[in-house]
């Protein structure tokens, strides 16, 4: 006769068998992923057909080393044709959105890149697309949001309330500018707004060289706020309205090719298993709980709603 404790017995060694059979699946697939490169990966039934590389930027933008890899991969490489920056990002650091922009101006030296926007391309992610040729988004697609971000949360009132007080040696008065346990000075505020400024100026200028705009006509526009996709249009912010379909038949025009192209994207080492372990959910987690936050340090080409 069975009794509960024989019945969490069978519990337990079920949820231990099902836990290594998960990590032994897991394993086998690190094996297989261990033992290919990186390749391009896209529709089976392509096999044959000039290809477009698309590299497609998700999520806030706090690194830039995968994806530059991935648009210098795809101009050095003489079986693609063009590429297509696929952005669904809603900006993030201003270093790392630069450098990708960089990548792919660059890549313009040699390839025909369009800049395709899915759901947000704003800020940061707006960046990048100025630094393409053509940039199509869906009518309801969010951009624009141009500008630069920083933020501080202040800490003093909470910590005198639980009786701690931050100790500070430093070897001048705004080497711990932006501390959240000492008061934020009309000083401090000028000095960070000075660097803000700069940044911004950077931002403006990308988007007047990019869109063959003045800059007073971007600085105008260049307020913080976000636009639609068909609000953008009529601003001269993007060239066409149209999802990835629209982009990828115009990037094959101009590229040349003839009929319906191969889209191929990179996938990574051990690309299998990330995908498995649910790398994009992760991602929106980080994002969700403020992994690109405007109060960790930095500023930021970011539109974030708290």
């Amino acid at each position: 006769m069975e009794t509960p404790a024989t019945n969490a017995h069978q519990n337990r060694k079920g949820i231990l068998a099902g836990v290594l059979i998960l990590f032994a699946l897991v394993a086998v697939f690190a094996v297989f992923s261990a033992l290919s490169p990186s390749e391009q990966f896209g529709d089976p039934s392509g096999f044959g057909r000039e290809k477009i590389g698309v590299v497609e930027i998700f999520g806030p933008i706090m690194q830039s080393d995968d994806v530059v890899t991935q648009i210098h991969k795809f101009a050095d490489d003489g079986s693609i044709k063009a590429i297509i920056i696929r952005i669904d990002s809603p900006g993030g650091a201003v270093a790392p959105s630069q450098e990708i922009y960089n990548a792919v101006v660059k890549a313009r030296k040699s390839k025909k890149v369009v800049a395709s926007m899915a759901t947000v391309a704003a800020s940061g992610g707006y960046y990048i697309a100025v630094g393409a040729e053509k940039i199509f988004a869906n009518p309801g697609s969010i951009t624009g949001s141009i500008g630069v971000i920083m933020g501080f949360v202040d800490l003093q009132e909470l910590m005198k309330k639980i009786g701690l007080q931050g100790v500070v040696i430093k070897s001048g008065p705004y080497k711990d500018i932006g501390a959240n346990d000492r008061p934020f000075t009309d000083a401090d505020r000028k000095v960070l707004q000075d660097v803000i400024d700069d940044v911004y100026a950077q931002f403006v200028s990308a988007v007047a060289k990019g869109r063959g705009l003045d800059e007073a006509k971007v600085r105008a526009l260049a307020d913080g706020r976000v636009y639609s996709g068909r609000m953008a249009k009529e601003r001269g912010m993007i060239d066409e309205l149209g999802g990835m379909d629209e982009a990828a038949d115009y990037t094959a025009k101009i590229a040349g090719i003839k009929g319906k192209p191969k889209l191929v994207r990179e996938r990574p080492k051990f690309g299998l298993l990330k995908e498995i372990l649910g790398e994009k959910i992760s991602t929106k987690f980080d994002w969700l709980v403020n992994e690109a936050s405007v109060h960790k340090p930095g500023v930021y080409y970011l539109w974030q709603m708290n």
